[in-house]
């Protein structure tokens, strides 16, 4: 995940199967009117969006089916049919997920997959610059987040974007509302603060899952995890822009040290 896409071209084609394993998603495919027959193998596909299929399909079909879900993440999930689906993403199936499928068993899925990650969502590597960032305040908070976030390699840049903005409008349908006639919609319960709560240790992790000490936090670091991805959620708007002088700055920057990239980015935009 850490690879840039724009070497692929440059793989020949015995390594550029490895990329197979992927599994990248591209927007065409959330198309509901797919045909279901039978599953098929896919392909790697052009890619414009590097964020994994199975996080993709996952928080698509919730945001269909499970927004008004109450306890959402919290209730517990068949573990044969989790591991089922686990094992069709796994061999790259074209994976229906439609309104017969079970919410739970779908967001089980999309937890285990982030937790089981080889390397977690933010780059273990980080870990220790992210939960500092819990010690400051305001503006200097977001802006130094900001900067961390330039630092993640584009698929999991693109992946937590996907996973931070399904994960506010789950927070957006937490309390209960009304419809025009008057009909009461169930909240989901599930706030910033529980959604932090549960996807943070999936997400902020000090070591490898399965190694000594993986799943022992200390309260200090437990507390600023969920701190840490609260903030992400709650302004991962602002976070993930770019802003029109920043950008102006660093074009002006590569116009004088690697001009060939400003036409590159001209003709693929």
């Amino acid at each position: 995940g850490a690879m840039s896409v724009d070497s692929i071209t440059d793989l020949s084609d015995n390594t550029s199967e490895l990329l197979e394993a992927l599994q990248l998603s591209h927007p065409h495919e959330l198309d509901p009117h797919r045909s279901r027959g039978k599953k098929k193998q896919l392909s790697l596909n052009p890619i414009t969006w590097q964020v994994p299929r199975i996080v993709d399909r996952c928080c698509t079909h919730l945001e269909m089916h499970g927004l008004q879900t109450v306890g959402i993440f919290r209730v517990g999930s068949s573990k044969k049919r989790v591991q089922q689906l686990r094992e069709e993403f796994d061999r790259g199936l074209d994976v229906f997920l439609d309104e017969h499928q079970s919410v739970h068993d779908v967001a089980a899925l999309l937890k285990e997959f982030l937790r089981d990650m080889p390397d977690s969502l933010i780059p273990r590597e980080l870990y220790g610059a992210f939960l500092s960032t819990a010690s400051l305040e305001g503006q200097a908070q977001l802006d130094t987040l900001q900067l961390l976030l330039f630092l993640l390699p584009p698929c999991h840049s693109d992946t937590l974007l996907r996973l931070l903005r399904f994960l506010a409008e789950v927070a957006r349908h937490a309390e209960s509302s009304w419809d025009p006639e008057g009909r009461q919609i169930p909240g989901n319960k599930m706030t910033v603060s529980n959604l932090a709560t549960v996807f943070g240790p999936n997400i902020l992790q000090k070591e490898k899952p399965g190694e000594k000490d993986a799943g022992a936090l200390n309260f200090e670091d437990s507390a600023a995890i969920i701190l840490v991805l609260q903030k992400l959620i709650e302004h991962h708007h602002s976070l993930f822009m770019v802003s029109p002088e920043m950008q102006c700055d660093v074009l002006r920057r590569l116009f004088q040290t690697d001009p060939d990239v400003i036409e590159y980015l001209l003709r693929r935009k």
